[in-house]
């Protein structure tokens, strides 16, 4: 990355992408402008490949003058996150093409993450799983391998595609520790012990790492999501809906969107705001259909509103997707998380009684 004053050297001048490239040395080149009418401002940004002059990705965001310290913050935030994943993905494309037969440890991370940042499914996170096993096969002291598995085996117990709990559970602790121990200001290794924490019940823990995940990194969206999740089984939902609009306003194009319109379709049901519920649910389903939580919550808030047969369309997609939940009970026994008791007194009120409306048996 070439410092700010450097850059800005190139300011006004008609240089093309490929130019500044070779004079900076740099293989990517974020090039953008802001244009202003009245109160509002837009921002203009595209990524281009400095070798090619290839444009990889562009955005636009809109924005008001009126707060325009909190403006800048949001569009630096949102513009880090999404350069990073679009680098991510051309940088992993890359190495498909020119390291296919004896990739590094540093490649193989590469190549992990740009797998997660794909649609969650089985097999996605078997890819991602697969190349941070072996980026950690070739370096044993890799940190970022470590939190790499150790996220994926995560994300697995949460999304109901772990086939070993226990064990996941255990390497996943493990690894994390081992990485804390090297780096203890690795906020994403606290913002999945985080997740674990939370999945394991052990709730005022989980609510302590994400906190410090986002003590190091306030735009740290993902740790905002994971936080929202904790707050509900606090029995925090309205903290919960602030995290997540806070998560889609910093990350409107995250490839996992599904997430935070999932966060936000559960605690506005929790809350009693069934229609939001509802509309939050099917988009978070529209962007990810593999999803079993999104099913069951959609099921109970259409139970509540009455759509007998739009509830029984959701039980059928989630008899699809995750045939081991027949039952209320069922559910509770494939994921202990929603025990917990505050979370599970406002599941019993709102999810599970829509369920009982439309007949979804007990046990």
């Amino acid at each position: 990355m070439i410092a700010r004053n450097t850059a800005f050297t190139f300011k006004g001048r008609p240089t093309d992408a490929k130019q500044i490239g070779r004079e900076l040395g740099v293989r990517y080149v974020l090039e953008g402008s802001a244009r202003r009418a009245g109160d509002q401002v837009r921002v203009n940004a595209q990524l281009i490949d400095a070798e090619s002059g290839a444009h990889l990705w562009a955005d636009r965001i809109d924005t008001d003058r009126a707060n325009l310290p909190g403006a800048q913050n949001e569009i630096i935030t949102r513009l880090a996150r999404t350069v990073d994943v679009e680098l991510v993905k051309d940088v992993s494309r890359r190495i498909e093409q020119e390291k296919a037969i004896d990739p590094d440890a540093r490649d193989l991370v590469m190549r992990g993450w740009a797998w997660r940042y794909r649609p969650a499914s089985k097999e996605t996170h078997r890819e991602a799983l697969l190349a941070f096993e072996r980026a950690l096969d070739l370096d044993a002291r890799s940190v970022d391998a470590r939190i790499g598995i150790a996220h994926i085996l995560v994300l697995n117990l949460g999304d109901g595609m772990s086939a070993s709990r226990e064990q996941d559970e255990e390497r996943a602790d493990r690894l994390l520790a081992e990485a804390l121990d090297t780096d203890p200001n690795r906020q994403m290794a606290h913002a999945v012990r985080g997740q674990l924490r939370r999945l394991q019940n052990r709730v005022p823990e989980a609510r302590t790492e994400l906190e410090t995940a986002i003590a190091l990194d306030p735009n740290y969206v993902w740790a905002r999501q994971q936080l929202g999740w904790t707050l509900m089984h606090l029995g925090e939902p309205g903290g919960a809906i602030t995290q997540a609009e806070i998560t889609i306003r910093l990350n409107p194009r995250d490839p996992s969107i599904f997430g935070p319109y999932a966060l936000l379709g559960w605690a506005h049901l929790l809350a009693g705001h069934v229609d939001q519920s509802i509309e939050w649910l099917v988009r978070a389903r529209g962007e990810n259909p593999r999803i079993w939580y999104v099913h069951y919550a959609l099921a109970g808030a259409l139970g509540l509103k009455g759509d007998i047969e739009g509830a029984k369309a959701s039980l059928s997609d989630l008899q699809k997707t995750t045939p081991e939940i027949n039952s209320i009970a069922s559910a509770y026994t494939y994921a202990p998380f929603l025990t917990y008791p505050p979370y599970r007194a406002l599941i019993e009120n709102t999810i599970n009684e829509g369920l009982r409306r439309v007949g979804f048996p007990a046990a």
